[in-house]
């Protein structure tokens, strides 16, 4: 089968991703016709591609259901796909969204999907650089495994091996660079000496440009495999280095000790059991400390392009004010949200632990005992489910606007029915009004993208 010969039409699988709406994008700006696919898009992803976005479950799709998703006019002027980019990838999950599932088991029946296609399609497939040699992650293990399906696979095919992605919009490691990037401290030498190969986002758009062209010219034998990056590989702490004098951050002034990374992660695989995805997990954590490298020489021959350098790639995040507000509160984050979830859960348990206390404020404000218990039970059960919800990320939102609600409910409450807990000496009510003010702060800062 050989590739129609005109302009083609590229679907991009994971738009919504760093990488993926980079290349969504950046595809859109070199005059293809562009699907962007994903399984979420924000707000202002779907004014950014208009009637070009399709949001579908994919991942989870048969074969059948995924090559219909590439003929089915779920956009208006398009009645087939050309060339399919993936750039779905998870770095730790479980459940649909674990890294078996995403790398390996949907790259499959992806494959099966489009080699049943009546027109060749040509896939060009986001993994990660080496030949498995060190493998240890679940992560790192499941990627390998969707390069054998694509390898082995009935399908033309250019894997493309990026190493750490530089890109304007900040997202997982890419927001983490630049959190670290304002500390006054150094890496430890187990993560920063590691050589970690950077890549701008920019020259991935220029390599999937480039195959999609020569597609579209009569080129139908791909089966290409490629190190994109720079050829000058730094350090990880290099890196930190670069994003320090872009964003003007402070020169460190100690070295963080491995253990506090080690239990950060710990904290990352904890928050990431809620729902949530940090960028320190233990996966990140034991790729960063095995590195990243590669040899772009395949690559930069065949296709001509240069890369751009490290310097060049930093060079390209702007440096605005709020990119500096951005890397200060990103480390924040997590801090606020754990903060309000234990605050408001153990305003409750300490109620339910001082039942007979809390009660008596009730009845000497001369409240009947039974109004009096269900009262100090009840509020107590919504403090608690208010920090369970916070906890989670499915239900952060909900419970940072419910517990606005409630804070403001009981201070209203104790100005009309307890007016004197305003004066008690601890300032109890009082301390309501910044604990209200910080949950504003973590809605206003809840997104990712």
């Amino acid at each position: 089968m050989k590739p129609l010969q005109q302009q083609p039409t590229i679907a991009v699988l994971g738009a919504s991703g760093l990488i993926g709406r980079a290349v969504a994008a950046g595809l859109r700006d070199q005059d293809f016709r562009v699907v962007a696919i994903a399984r979420r898009f924000t707000a202002a992803q779907k004014a950014e591609f208009g009637g070009d976005s399709v949001e579908v479950p994919f991942v989870s799709w048969d074969a059948t259901e995924l090559a219909a998703l590439f003929s089915d006019h779920r956009v208006e002027g398009v009645d087939r796909v050309d060339v399919v980019v993936n750039c779905v990838g998870v770095l730790q999950g479980g459940g649909a969204d674990g890294t078996v599932a995403v790398h390996d088991d949907f790259v499959r029946r992806l494959v099966s999907a489009l080699a049943s296609r009546p027109t060749s399609v040509l896939l060009v497939h986001l993994t990660i650089p080496g030949a498995g040699d060190g493998d240890r992650t679940d992560f790192a293990q499941t990627k390998r495994a969707g390069e054998r399906s694509v390898v082995g696979g009935d399908v033309p095919h250019v894997l493309l091996r990026p190493g750490f992605v530089v890109a304007p919009p900040a997202y997982g490691g890419s927001a983490l660079m630049r959190a670290l990037a304002t500390l006054p401290v150094a890496l430890p030498a187990a993560v920063g000496e590691r050589p970690f190969a950077v890549t701008d986002v920019r020259d991935i758009v220029a390599t999937v440009g480039d195959v999609a062209r020569r597609w579209s010219a009569g080129e139908c034998r791909w089966s290409a495999d490629w190190d994109v990056m720079a050829p000058e590989i730094p350090t990880v702490s290099v890196v930190v280095d670069a994003f320090r004098r872009r964003l003007g951050g402070p020169s460190p002034i100690a070295r963080l000790p491995s253990w506090l990374m080690d239990l950060g992660a710990m904290a990352g695989d904890l928050a990431g059991r809620l729902g949530w995805r940090p960028p320190i997990r233990s996966n990140a954590l034991a790729e960063m400390r095995r590195g990243v490298a590669g040899d772009p020489k395949v690559w930069m021959e065949a296709t001509g392009i240069v890369p751009q350098t490290l310097t060049e790639a930093v060079q390209a995040v702007p440096a605005s004010v709020q990119e500096a507000w951005f890397a200060r509160l990103y480390l924040l984050k997590p801090l606020i949200i754990a903060v309000l979830a234990v605050f408001w859960a153990l305003s409750g348990v300490i109620a339910l632990a001082a039942f007979d206390a809390a009660t008596a404020i009730l009845l000497a404000d001369g409240f009947p005992r039974v109004l009096a218990v269900a009262t100090t039970m009840i509020s107590s059960l919504i403090d608690i489910t208010i920090g369970i919800a916070i906890a989670f990320r499915r239900t952060c939102r909900a419970g940072l606007y419910a517990g606005i609600a409630v804070s403001i409910f009981y201070m209203t409450g104790a100005a009309v029915l307890t007016p004197e807990l305003w004066l008690e000496p601890l300032g109890a009510l009082v301390k309501t009004g910044p604990a209200i003010v910080l949950m504003i702060v973590a809605l206003v800062t809840l997104e990712d993208r």
